[in-house]
């Protein structure tokens, strides 16, 4: 089979999702394609760069879940659902959040959505720079969750024993710490009610900026 960028993509998710990000090492990448290293240099020059088409890759998949929440009328409602829809997709990888957080979009046309969404916000009377600090805070906001979410497992849908909610309970003092204690199961249970808890938060926060900058006026 010829060695191409996709072909080199779809065995690097593979590796990701066996091993990790510690894991995913290209001499590992190259030996699953079974040809030397600088066969995957020719395509990627590092790490880094291969890590860059990964993200954009999950990006395009979370855009395409997004799109078809363009037509939702409510823009509250529209919001809180492309954050979902980008949680599922991060949530397909294991640590995909870590994997996509802070890396460089290699695909110019992914400009395409940002502009559909600042576009969307700008419509409903938020100033550019609102748009810009309320989509960032739900995109940071989903990130942050998804990164602290993987890291209690060891792989999707396998939960890491550290974060045994049992063993939790015998180590926190309850005494000391009762707050604490009772927190665990808000923490480390009902995931996807916790963080729909946590967008209409954000959600609210920006309701109350374009209010008060309708009242301004």
């Amino acid at each position: 089979m010829a060695l191409d960028r996709q072909l080199i993509l779809h065995r690097a998710f593979d590796i990701l999702n066996e091993s990790g990000l510690e894991g995913l090492t290209l001499r590992r990448l190259a030996a699953r394609l079974n040809v030397k290293a600088p066969a995957i240099y020719w395509h990627f020059k590092d790490k880094q760069d291969l890590l860059d088409e990964m993200a954009t890759q999950v990006f395009r998949e979370s855009y395409q879940e997004s799109a078809a929440l363009e037509a939702m009328p409510e823009w509250r409602e529209w919001a809180m659902a492309c954050s979902q829809a980008l949680r599922k997709t991060l949530l397909r990888y294991r640590e995909g959040a870590k994997m996509f957080s802070g890396t460089y979009l290699t695909d110019a046309e992914l400009y395409a959505p940002m502009e559909a969404n600042l576009r969307r916000l700008t419509r409903e009377g938020f100033t550019l720079r609102q748009a810009v600090v309320g989509l960032g805070a739900l995109y940071s906001y989903t990130i942050g969750f998804v990164i602290e979410e993987q890291a209690t497992q060891l792989a999707p849908g396998e939960p890491n024993p550290k974060y045994n909610l049992a063993a939790r309970e015998q180590r926190v003092n309850k005494v000391l710490y009762p707050l604490a204690a009772a927190a665990g199961a808000e923490m480390f249970t009902n995931l996807d009610a916790r963080f729909v808890e946590g967008l209409a938060v954000i959600v609210t926060g920006l309701s109350t900026m374009l209010a008060s900058a309708g009242a301004a006026h």
